[in-house]
């Protein structure tokens, strides 16, 4: 597996339309390293991941993600950044209109897959991974909120993603549901994929010995899980 950091964010200023929510940023993530990124709404934390994932271009400072270099980037090259990464978000945004593996099916189509047995393979290979081998064949409104999560993560990890950008991914879960997804999470990370997780559930966030970095007034902050109430 590489060393070499799969972010490396260096004097980056991060711009909301004309209004500068992130200055001076320096940020390094290494494979399979777990994070967690905090902050209150409106301090930057969904920007900063708008960012990495090409959705905000990069316009001040310098940036690479799992290799592309986010001031160059262009609008036709965001579909193969993002084949690199898995995002998973707070609600779920399943298509409900067809059943779990069809979902995940839908995905790798449009990201490249054309061979059916190896589509099929990988499906059940990752729904296996998320604790759902058996539940491809549901529809997502017959699922648990904390199932549903549990595909959308299924569907984030489909194109091995180097990288997986978690936002929220706990806000509409119980605490015990939210603890199951964030030992998914972490387990994920030991395998090789980076993990950040933007999250306002600061009651979990000790029990992992990892990094947590705050974004506040304009800057991105490394903290202790203990100084991050």
């Amino acid at each position: 597996m590489s060393t070499s950091p799969i972010i490396e964010l260096n004097g980056v200023r991060i711009f909301q339309r004309e209004n500068l929510v992130l200055n001076n940023v320096d940020f390094t993530v290494h494979p399979g390293e777990f994070l967690y990124l905090i902050g209150r709404t409106g301090s930057g934390k969904s920007s900063l991941m708008r960012t990495l994932y090409g959705d905000l271009p990069l316009a001040h400072g310098e940036g690479s993600v799992c290799g592309f270099d986010l001031r160059k980037l262009e609008r036709s090259e965001v579909p193969y950044l993002r084949r690199k990464l898995g995002i998973v978000f707070q609600d779920f945004q399943l298509l409900s209109d067809r059943n779990v593996n069809d979902n995940l099916v839908f995905v790798m189509k449009s990201t490249g897959w054309k061979d059916n047995k190896a589509i099929e393979q990988r499906v059940q290979e990752v729904m296996e991974q998320v604790g759902l081998g058996n539940k491809g064949y549901k529809m997502p409104h017959e699922l648990s909120g904390g199932e549903q999560q549990r595909v959308s993560i299924a569907r984030a990890l489909v194109n091995h993603p180097e990288l997986i950008i978690a936002d929220e991914p706990t806000g509409n879960l119980d605490p015990e549901t939210t603890e199951e997804i964030l030992d998914l999470l972490f387990n994920i990370s030991k395998t090789g994929s980076s993990v950040i997780m933007a999250t306002h559930d600061y009651t979990h966030m000790k029990k992992l010995n990892v990094r947590v970095v705050r974004c506040e007034e304009g800057k991105l902050l490394e903290v202790s899980a203990a100084a991050a109430q």
